[in-house]
């Protein structure tokens, strides 16, 4: 039986190197407790295969000492070190050299296309020596197993599905991306965010130093009760939606199911349609596979379909009745609260017939209501 070790050569598997390499890995661990060495690699050899990569190696290695957490946690923070290992060992250790690998890039058509800036490279390449210097790649093995898998899955950059960046590479995108040639205050949001004080959201994360920086991470929308509204809106929203931007939606202004639509004599289907419309633009805008679109959807509790929208989110029912990929808020007034706490009446009113509710708050709702 043979691997194909990173220079692409055969080598022939030796059970005792396996060993030695799961001993020195587990040596970076910081508790490093009762780690069988040899039953991990014999569980490795009897699932590996002649002509397996010792990066699939590495990745069977991890998934087998995840397999072991649940009767040592030592095990985890194993695997999580042999991922990262794996992939420091797959990837370059020079930034300029990693993002050279992300700038004029070419398709399968032969287009080329920049997954970084060029302006973003230029601050790189200025500051190659200072930059590389303050890196610190074994801040990365701080990172647990489930971090590091998000990290993989989502947010390191990637060339036709291999990963280029390190998650430090990461940090110090995001901080050039935020500061850009004060180098300064690169260095330092750098090392706060590799000492994990903080991070940056998703959108911030994924867009930094790239060709289109959007780092916006909420955006508030509403839409009017007309064809043109509703799909302007949802357009917009798409295209906020690919950018990673998370969005607030009031739909308040939309009539209630059975309310008249004048101009062709006909009756709404209500709000049901409209979130099971932006629920497939969630999931189908998805910023190339990386997460999922994220909706929250607004209402108010003198809505008519107010019962529809309640239930849309639960697991069990008819699905032309769900829309499950949405979240879903309330806008609570103080008079509804009051009228709770004495135990009154609440009146459901649609906007198409009681305008003015969704644009009116205090004295002038109550008023209005």
């Amino acid at each position: 039986m043979y691997v194909i070790n990173r220079q692409n050569i055969e080598e022939k598997v030796s059970f005792d190197k396996i060993i030695q390499r799961i001993k020195v890995l587990s040596s970076i661990s910081k508790n490093p407790n009762n780690i069988d060495y040899g039953l991990v690699a014999q569980k490795i050899v009897s699932n590996m295969y002649s002509g397996i990569s010792t990066s699939e190696l590495d990745d069977l290695c991890s998934r087998i000492c995840m397999g072991m957490s649940s009767t040592n946690p030592s095990y985890e923070e194993l695997a999580s070190i042999i991922c990262i290992d794996n992939l420091h060992k797959n990837t370059s250790k020079c930034l300029l050299e990693t993002y050279k690998q992300l700038y004029n890039i070419s398709d399968n058509s032969g287009d080329k296309f920049n997954l970084v800036s060029e302006e973003f490279l230029e601050i790189v390449k200025n500051n190659t020596n200072r930059l590389n210097n303050e890196i610190d790649y074994k801040l990365d093995y701080n990172i647990n197993f489930f971090g590091f898998k998000t990290l993989q899955r989502s947010y390191l950059l990637k060339v036709n599905e291999k990963i280029i960046e390190r998650p430090q590479h990461m940090f110090m995108r995001v901080a050039i991306g935020i500061h850009k040639n004060d180098i300064d205050k690169v260095i330092n949001v750098y090392k706060l965010m590799a000492n994990r004080y903080f991070t940056h959201a998703t959108p911030t994360l994924f867009n930094a130093g790239t060709e289109r920086p959007q780092m916006s991470s909420c955006f508030l929308a509403g839409m009017d009760d007309n064809i043109e509204s509703i799909f302007e809106t949802s357009g917009e929203l798409a295209k906020i939606s690919k950018w990673a931007g998370g969005i607030g939606l009031s739909i308040d202004n939309i009539r209630s199911q059975g309310s008249l639509i004048r101009g062709t004599g006909g009756n709404s289907s209500g709000i049901m349609p409209l979130m099971k419309m932006l629920n497939s633009i969630a999931t189908y805008i998805n910023q190339g596979g990386k997460r999922n679109g994220s909706f929250a959807i607004y209402l108010q509790p003198h809505h008519p379909d107010i019962f529809t929208f309640l239930d849309a989110k639960k697991n069990h029912g008819a699905d032309e009745q769900r829309a499950r990929d949405l979240f879903y808020a309330l806008w609570v007034s103080d008079l509804f609260m009051e009228r709770v706490k004495k135990n009154e009446n609440w009146s459901l009113l649609c906007p198409d017939e009681c305008k003015g509710l969704c644009d009116t708050y205090g004295d002038e709702f109550r008023k209005l209501y």
